[in-house]
């Protein structure tokens, strides 16, 4: 993901790197974490610039239809289904729930970049994807996205859409996201694995550039998530709490991070803490070298973003 600017042009890793390290205060209670947002003394938000939205469309060169849904019209929690070609009219393909990035405070389900991305994934991996789209911080403090994101899944469990009741395969569902949605994305396996009643088969799970936390404090997560309990939060930093990764209800999850990714340590270490923490299930990282944090959205018809998504491809199949 970027921003742009005016003539400035800032990847995604640059714009957390610098609400983690640059955060100033400039009176009062104001706060500037340039270049997402800054907060005025009076409370007043201001994102420096606005996601553009994109309709759902038929797209010709994918042969991928989308739709969008809106699941809670009072909180604004939607999302957006993508359908690839069907062969046949009770065919039935994998399903998988996508959760977008964005330092849980800009982006969209609805952003032409995940769009965009959205329709290949759903096309090369023939599944039915619904790419959940939560409220964002700091409006909606942490746990929104969260609470959004279950409430997603929820009404995903009661298979009211056509799509999902006539072609998704309830035995083969997917959880995936990148960066901030990695972070969700793995929450949701967490209360999913809690809760017994949750019907739908959770077969596996794929981090992108996971935006986990460390053990030293994080500005930004702080600020937005304001009942943190810091650097041992379970939902910011998991590889704490590796009992609780040992019951993760699924059988097989896949790390991705980029050798010039600056969370790259952090997917590492979740990649590691899971391997040793007692889970049954089988765990892999892939990395992609000379790249940095999700290159592959920005740049999606690279040669190295296809490598990535030939991996997404063969863990989903």
């Amino acid at each position: 993901m970027a921003l742009h600017f005016t003539n400035l042009y800032f990847p995604l890793s640059v714009l957390i790197i610098i609400c983690l390290y640059v955060n100033a205060t400039l009176a009062g209670k104001a706060h500037n974490f340039y270049p997402l947002f800054k907060v005025d003394a009076d409370g007043s938000i201001h994102r420096y610039q606005e996601t553009k939205y994109v309709p759902p469309s038929y797209n010709h060169k994918t042969v991928v239809q989308s739709k969008d849904v809106n699941i809670l019209p009072e909180q604004n929690v939607s999302a957006r289904l993508y359908l690839p070609k069907i062969s046949g009219k009770n065919q039935k393909i994998p399903l998988l729930l996508y959760i977008h990035g964005g330092g849980f405070c800009v982006q969209s389900a609805f952003s032409p970049m995940y769009d965009s991305y959205l329709h290949k994934l759903t096309a090369e991996a023939n599944v039915i994807a619904v790419s959940i789209d939560y409220r964002l911080a700091p409006e909606h403090p942490i746990p929104s996205c969260y609470d959004d994101s279950w409430a997603v899944m929820k009404w995903v469990e009661q298979r009211t859409d056509p799509w999902l009741k006539e072609h998704a395969d309830f035995s083969r569902v997917y959880l995936a996201g990148d960066s901030a949605g990695a972070n969700i994305a793995h929450n949701m396996m967490v209360r999913a694995s809690e809760e017994s009643h949750f019907l739908p088969s959770l077969v596996g799970m794929v981090l992108v550039d996971p935006y986990f936390g460390n053990d030293k404090p994080d500005t930004l997560w702080t600020y937005l998530c304001p009942k943190t309990t810091g650097i041992y939060d379970p939902r910011f930093n998991p590889a704490v709490h590796p009992r609780l990764l040992s019951k993760l209800n699924c059988s097989k999850i896949l790390v991705c991070t980029a050798g010039k990714d600056f969370l790259r340590d952090r997917a590492w270490t979740y990649y590691e803490t899971v391997r040793k923490s007692g889970w049954k299930g089988e765990v892999g990282i892939k990395e992609i070298q000379g790249e940095g944090h999700v290159f592959h959205l920005f740049n999606q018809t690279s040669q190295k973003a296809n490598v990535l998504m030939k991996s997404l491809v063969e863990f989903l199949v």
